[in-house]
This record gives C-alpha cells, sequence and structure tokens, in this order.
C-alpha cells in the first residue's frame, strides 16, 4: 500500500468527515502548496443586491461564496496571506503532523457549518451589511490538540512530483 501524502490524505479526510460542502484540493507543485477551496451556497429567494469585495453585484438566485485556506512551504511558496482565510506552514518534505491535517479537517467542518448559518442570516436580515467566514487560530489550535494525544508525533509528507 502506497504511504499518504498530504494531500491524499487531506483528499480521504475531506471526502469523509465534510460532507455537507463543497471542497476541492488545489496542488500547486511549483508554488510547494495545497490550496483547500470550499464554496457555501444560499438561495438568494428576495433577489437582494450583494456586492462582492471587487464590488460586482449580483441578483443572483443562488449566491456563492468562496474562499480557501493554504497549507505553504514558509521557506519555497511565495504567498499573500490577504487572500487566504488561513495560511498553515508546513515542514518541507517532511509534510505536516497528523494531528494538524486530523485538527485542521474538523475544524474546517466547523466553520462552513457556522458559515453557511451566517451566509443565511446575511441573506435575510437586512442589518448585516457584510458576511465573511470566521477562522479563529486559537480554536483551530484546541482542535488539532484533541488529535495530538492520540497521533503523537506522526508526520504525512508533502507529495513528491
Amino acid at each position: 500500500m502506497k504511504k499518504a501524502t498530504m494531500l491524499t490524505y487531506l483528499d480521504e479526510r475531506i471526502t469523509k468527515e465534510i460532507t455537507e460542502y463543497d471542497v476541492a484540493l488545489d496542488w500547486n507543485a511549483k508554488n510547494h502548496s495545497i490550496e483547500v477551496v470550499f464554496r457555501l451556497f444560499a438561495e438568494n429567494t428576495d433577489g437582494e443586491q450583494i456586492d462582492d469585495v471587487e464590488g460586482t453585484i449580483s441578483e443572483e438566485e443562488i449566491i456563492e461564496f468562496e474562499d480557501g485556506v493554504l497549507f505553504y512551504n514558509p521557506e519555497k511558496s511565495t504567498i499573500d496571506k490577504e487572500d487566504y482565510l488561513a495560511v498553515i506552514p508546513y515542514e518541507g518534505k517532511k509534510g505536516i503532523k497528523k494531528a494538524v491535517l486530523d485538527g485542521f479537517v474538523a475544524y474546517l467542518n466547523e466553520v462552513l457549518t457556522e458559515g453557511q448559518s451566517d451566509l443565511l442570516d446575511f441573506l435575510t436580515d437586512e442589518e448585516q451589511e457584510l458576511f465573511e467566514l470566521k477562522w479563529s487560530d486559537e480554536a483551530f489550535e484546541i482542535a488539532v490538540e484533541r488529535y495530538t494525544k492520540a497521533d503523537s508525533d506522526e508526520y504525512i509528507a508533502y507529495p513528491s512530483y
């Protein structure tokens, strides 16, 4: 059996744990990064005009919100942290602790569940002027800690080319 890499392990865990949301992986080998991209959808039954960060106005029946989390190599990746909900470093070819990936998947599921609820509230509550997903580094660390005790220091390697 082939040993799991960050890419295959994340794919397996996300497929198993995050069943309610549209989540995809994008491996950029040249930039030494793996982006976890996710989309939330909500029905805009009232035809509200919604503008995004770039100022594009939409009155579509279905609103789609997309964001991502980036796993990157601090020594080789070129990134703009502002482009992502969160950025998580890994240790070169060694990869990342299994507990971090497990905690990430568990916490991302919570973020998406809360985000879906917030998006629906945003579309129905005229008082809310802004929608954005909320990521807490502290809550993420707590999620990782839950898995650290069970997995000790096992690493999942970065994929080879």
